[in-house]
């Protein structure tokens, strides 16, 4: 029998992460949060690398993507992809609003804090 569950996710009641994310819908191999108006820092993040694949889209702001040796500007209306493993970070020029969708879901077990 199918799954015939349907959850939705008001991000005004999401619960927050202590990196400031509000997590919204997840699924058994999906989930999606928001990091909503992050500030900007003059300093580049030490890189991290995460168990789980990242997909994310920019709503507002500006940031540079750092990934394995590669700068990518990202700006309203792009997109990107960290592959799980890879060594990246984040550096935050203007107000930063985007969503993003991780799998497996990052809050698993804590993996994304």
């Amino acid at each position: 029998m199918a799954d015939t569950s349907v959850k939705k996710v008001d991000a005004h009641s999401s619960p927050t992460g202590e990196m400031g994310q509000k997590y919204l819908a997840s699924g058994k191999s999906v989930s999606m949060r928001l990091w909503e108006n992050e500030d900007p820092s003059n300093e580049v993040k030490p890189s991290t690398t995460r168990d789980y694949e990242t997909v994310g889209y920019v709503i507002n702001g500006k940031a540079e993507l750092h990934l394995e040796g590669q700068m990518v500007l990202l700006e309203p209306g792009n997109s990107w992809v960290v592959p799980k493993g890879a060594s990246h970070t984040y550096k935050i020029l203007e107000s930063f609003t985007a969503v993003e969708a991780t799998s497996p879901p990052a809050q698993v077990h804590g993996r994304d804090e």
